[in-house]
């Protein structure tokens, strides 16, 4: 049985550079609780001989047995040839699949192994795990930089969204596969990895890098002294609602003037927290987001009501390292004109990927839809533009400072006084699907 698990990459698509983690993705599932297993495509074991039995003949097509002759032939001159033997057989495996999927010209489509697939999940859901913590896209020719988590190596090393990494130890990574690159970036606490940045307007640089062990709260907040509440997720792991549900609740039993939520370099999570997340301050069965898929058809997913801020005034924060899951969100709340946006246009990470597992505990991810808001505007490749367009500089960074957070709390008094936006901007510039 073929089922699926969709999944928003972030990153989509997202990678979260770990030890041992992150081949491709940062998932989102909406179809499976977290710690369940995925649906096995298939119960049979990996190929690791071609189809000759007569039963392995019989269930594959003639022209399937045909076209592969040439794979399983340059798999046993591999076997006979090759200078170095005995050749692993599960890297010829799994080099095959990542070969196939790169041919694959629409979106992100990946393979994790099962041990990538199941420690992938480490900081979704605000484990320790051990890397430099950034959030990178790699459907370009390089891995670009989305956003470094904060408190990471990567962060205190000054990556910045945009940099895209063409070369790591000196070696080039041009054209490298997503898997070769996630091996390069491994390594466990304490060790040190060079990469080479290209940053728009200065030559390549090399920035050295000290794997650590991060921990990262999947919700912080605070009710601020002049009476705004201010709750920030990091990611949307298995028990961000929650986590945010009980830490608004704790505030507004303060009776604050309103509420500002900040996604700002946050990555992603799975779907079904997103729309939990969105739920928490919209009214029940209100459509949060659709899916499209390459035959016109929408699906929706709708708000699930009982949400626990559905009145309070509130301001949503979001960068260029806001995407997917927090593209959901801050999509549809602007759309319902529930909350104002601020900051600066998000990163644009919105195809939806069918995560199907495999028989040696593998996931293979396709591409096969992309995110829509309320109103129907596109994610991918367009992001979300604020009503109040605010940078937050290198400058700003060095000195302390936060124009964005103080723009959100002007904004937010704007809202309760019924004065003008501190900037008005166009709000959503992507265009609407017919």
């Amino acid at each position: 049985m073929n089922k699926t698990l969709r999944v928003i990459l972030v990153t989509t698509v997202s990678v979260v550079l770990l030890a041992g983690t992150f081949s491709a993705g940062f998932l989102v599932g909406h179809l499976m609780p977290f710690g369940g297993q995925l649906p096995s495509v298939s119960d049979l074991p990996p190929f690791v001989h071609p189809p000759v039995s007569s039963e392995q003949q019989a269930s594959t097509p003639s022209d399937v047995q045909e076209l592969f002759k040439p794979f399983w032939q340059t798999w046993n001159l591999i076997h006979e040839q090759y200078v170095t033997q005995p050749v692993d057989d599960v890297k010829l495996m799994e080099g095959a699949i990542n070969g196939m999927l790169q041919t694959l010209d629409v979106g992100l489509n990946y393979y994790e192994n099962s041990e990538a697939f199941a420690e992938s999940n480490d900081y979704l859901n605000g484990r320790d795990y051990e890397g430099i913590g950034a959030f990178v896209d790699i459907e370009g020719d390089y891995m670009t930089i989305i956003s470094p988590i904060k408190g990471s190596p990567a962060e205190k090393a000054g990556l910045r969204a945009g940099d895209k990494v063409i070369a790591i130890d000196g070696e080039d990574m041009t054209g490298v596969s997503p898997e070769a690159v996630r091996q390069k970036v491994l390594g466990p606490e304490g060790t040190t990895i060079v990469v080479t940045i290209l940053r728009e307007g200065v030559e390549p640089f090399d920035v050295s890098i000290t794997r650590a062990k991060i921990t990262t709260p999947l919700v912080e907040s605070e009710l601020r002294p002049d009476g705004i509440a201010y709750v920030r997720l990091n990611t949307f792991g298995d028990t961000a609602d929650n986590e945010l549900r009980a830490a608004i609740e704790e505030m507004l039993a303060e009776s604050p003037k309103g509420l500002i939520l900040d996604l700002r370099y946050n990555g992603g999570g799975y779907l079904d927290q997103g729309i939990a997340v969105a739920s928490e301050f919209l009214p029940a069965d209100q459509v949060v987001v659709y899916e499209r898929y390459g035959d016109g058809r929408l699906e929706e997913n709708l708000s699930t009501g009982n949400g626990v801020a559905l009145d309070i005034p509130m301001v949503v924060l979001i960068n260029e390292g806001s995407a997917s899951a927090s593209e959901i969100v801050a999509g549809a709340l602007q759309d319902y004109g529930r909350a104002k946006l601020v900051g600066v246009t998000t990163f644009g990470k919105g195809s939806v990927q069918s995560v199907n597992s495999l028989s040696n505990g593998g996931v293979v991810a396709i591409t096969s839809a992309q995110w829509l808001t309320p109103n129907r505007r596109l994610i991918q490749d367009v992001g979300l533009t604020p009503d109040v367009y605010v940078e937050y500089t290198q400058e700003d960074f060095e000195a302390g400072r936060d124009p964005q957070l103080d723009a959100a709390v002007e904004t937010l008094m704007a809202l309760l006084n019924g004065s003008p936006l501190p900037t008005s901007m166009p709000a959503p510039v992507s265009t609407p699907v017919p």
